[in-house]
């Protein structure tokens, strides 16, 4: 069995390309390439944001057709400018939602602690964690997500955000200093 050639970051803007203008061309159904292709890491990225897988979905499908309406409007790099859709999706949605408790994906693993309590003491620092998260502004929030839950480079972040490293370096700082305050205010 032999496994398909890893496509270069220019090759797969190539790619990508070729897929739009075809879909341009008439090809609507070749939409689904694109779907295929960025589905899950802008799923990882909704889920993160949202703390909701349903609300992930709900972002991601409504975000691809947005996408699919303005594809004409794709200028350099899909994944990036589909990426920026979702990001915007996820702070609308939290702009719009009082938030009470935030949670990530629920835990499908096997607990590893010993005890009873050891499992309730985890479920407690993981519910202390999303709360503190909730706590913060979405772009701190939205850095610490894609550095620590996605475990972006800081280099990726900046493309994808259209920011500098310095600036997201930053974001992602005061995101972990606002943690540590809020988690020990809780815990004081």
């Amino acid at each position: 069995m032999t496994s398909a050639p890893l496509l270069t970051p220019s090759d797969q803007q190539d790619a990508d390309q070729e897929v739009i203008a075809r879909i341009l061309a008439g090809e609507r159904d070749l939409f689904a390439v694109l779907i295929r292709r960025y589905s899950d890491v802008l799923y990882r990225h909704a889920v993160g944001m949202t703390g909701s897988p349903d609300v992930a979905e709900d972002v991601l499908q409504s975000s691809f057709i947005k996408a699919f309406h303005h594809l004409g409007e794709v200028r350099g790099r899909f994944d990036a400018w589909v990426f920026r859709i979702v990001a915007n999706a996820c702070k609308d949605w939290l702009k719009n939602i009082r938030r009470t408790h935030l949670s990530y994906e629920e835990d499908t693993e096997p607990s590893s602690f010993a005890t009873p309590d050891e499992e309730l003491d985890r479920t407690e620092l993981r519910t202390d964690l999303d709360w503190a998260l909730a706590q913060l502004p979405d772009s701190l929030r939205e850095a610490f997500v894609m550095k620590h839950v996605e475990g972006r480079s800081y280099e990726e972040m900046a493309d994808l955000l259209g920011s500098t490293v310095g600036a997201l370096k930053m974001r992602v700082h005061r995101a972990r200093e606002a943690l540590q305050g809020l988690l020990m205010e809780k815990y004081a």
